[in-house]
């Protein structure tokens, strides 16, 4: 059955696009808009991902340790992407003060492209640029990662709270954002 699931969303629509030679392909693989959450207990991780952002600045999100994270991947041909994005944005901009932060991961882009997107669409967080794969590859140890766009929510303690995939429902995100702000801080260790 889980093998028909994972069949299913592949064929289901965004992904990366196939080329050939210059030509894109529009051979998208889209998520389905399914969601899976992880009790407290059943959390994978702390996740370990690092990477340099489009503007040459070191990201790792670990130095967010308690606090909530948000991870999206992404590519600026991708039309899902691009109807997310608006969500994505306000969602960064409301829950800042919070100490919720948003970055994203595109494996996709060069520099001009993801730039070009991040400006047409005002995008407050940075984007790793993952050209090389470690940053998925990272994310794969810890949960599959079927689609482009994928929406991944770290709990306080950096591990795999929540999986969105396909566009995120606004509400749906911020109410698996909110479960997550309110549960309480991790010790530290001793």
């Amino acid at each position: 059955m889980a093998a028909l699931v994972g069949a299913l969303v592949v064929l289901s629509g965004c992904g990366q696009p196939t080329h050939t030679g210059d030509v894109a392909q529009q051979g998208y693989q889209s998520g389905d808009g399914s969601t899976r959450t992880w009790a407290v207990a059943d959390r994978k991780g702390p996740l370990e991902l690092k990477g340099t952002d489009y503007e040459g600045t070191a990201q790792d999100v670990s130095a967010w340790r308690g606090d909530v994270v948000v991870l999206n991947t992404w590519y600026a041909n991708c039309p899902p992407c691009r109807a997310e994005a608006p969500d994505l944005v306000a969602l960064a901009d409301d829950y800042a003060p919070k100490g919720v932060h948003v970055l994203g991961i595109n494996h996709t882009d060069d520099a001009g492209d993801a730039q070009s997107f991040q400006t047409k669409f005002a995008v407050p967080y940075p984007s790793i640029d993952d050209t090389d794969g470690s940053a998925i590859a990272a994310l794969e140890g810890i949960v599959p990662i079927n689609a482009v766009p994928t929406t991944i929510v770290l709990d306080r303690s950096g591990r795999v709270a929540a999986r969105l995939l396909g566009v995120v429902q606004p509400s749906t995100l911020r109410s698996m954002v909110d479960e997550l702000v309110a549960e309480p801080a991790p010790t530290p260790a001793s």
